[in-house]
């Protein structure tokens, strides 16, 4: 019962970052949850708890997500997380090693992101940023197949919307968008697999207003925010989703 209560509690901070920035908030629950609850129930439950948040998000700023990039990150996703589901049969015994290089190439990605945001600005240095190379399209079936692995392909596909140079509004409606869309899929997958039972669908209802506390306390914090420090977030909970994938 212990277990099951700190699980709740995870959940509800985790969810206060999700309210801030749209994203963090499952691959930052999965670590400790999976200690708590073990995979089986943690995995379920939080990708239907990211599912509701982002429509949380989605709900009131339908008008501030950009459909163009929408449709290109659902589609190139979503077959990754096909190709993700796929790989996780293939390897069910060597997740982790998947899961520590991921690791390891999130935090190369967050603390290049925390260097720029964090460096005093030179005197005639430009402010304009460079524009996105065209392989940075390549990070997004990269985050769906992690997505259909670990329920975490957030990073990845951080990684992707910061170098599109999104306002804050924008950026947090397009990938809460995206997590309706894709964590309706790996729903489905889940229900496929046999995971949910009556057991497990009572914690995900329990577990509904702690997820619901959270995004409301988060989305307060986000109104107060400036897109600076809005970005300066973004990369630390980057960093910290790296840091989570190597220690789980």
């Amino acid at each position: 019962m212990l277990n099951y209560i700190l699980f709740l509690l995870v959940i509800l901070g985790a969810n206060i970052m999700q309210g801030i920035t749209g994203f963090a908030g499952t691959i930052l629950a999965m670590s400790p949850s999976l200690l708590l609850v073990g995979y089986p129930v943690a995995k379920p439950v939080l990708n239907v708890l990211a599912l509701i948040s982002g429509f949380y998000v989605f709900i009131g700023n339908v008008k501030n997500v950009n459909w163009k990039e929408l449709w290109k990150i659902v589609a190139w996703m979503a077959a990754g997380i096909a190709g993700g589901i796929f790989i996780q049969g293939l390897f069910a015994e060597q997740q982790q090693i998947l899961q520590k290089l991921l690791g390891v190439f999130v935090v190369f990605l967050a603390a290049q992101g925390i260097y720029k945001t964090f460096r005093p600005a030179k005197d005639g240095e430009p402010d304009a940023p460079k524009p996105p190379s065209k392989a940075t399209v390549l990070f997004l079936p990269a985050a769906g197949i992690v997505h259909g692995i670990f329920v975490s392909g957030g990073p990845l596909l951080v990684s992707y919307l910061t170098k599109k140079n999104l306002d804050k509004v924008t950026f947090r409606a397009t990938i809460s968008t995206v997590w309706v869309f894709l964590n309706t899929l790996v729903l489905f997958d889940d229900i496929r697999t046999g995971l949910w039972n009556p057991s497990l669908l009572k914690v995900q209802l329990v577990s509904i207003p702690f997820l619901l506390a959270g995004m409301f306390i988060g989305s307060k914090l986000y109104a107060r925010m400036s897109q600076q420090l809005f970005m300066k977030i973004t990369y630390v909970l980057l960093l910290i989703s790296g840091i989570s994938l190597l220690v789980k």
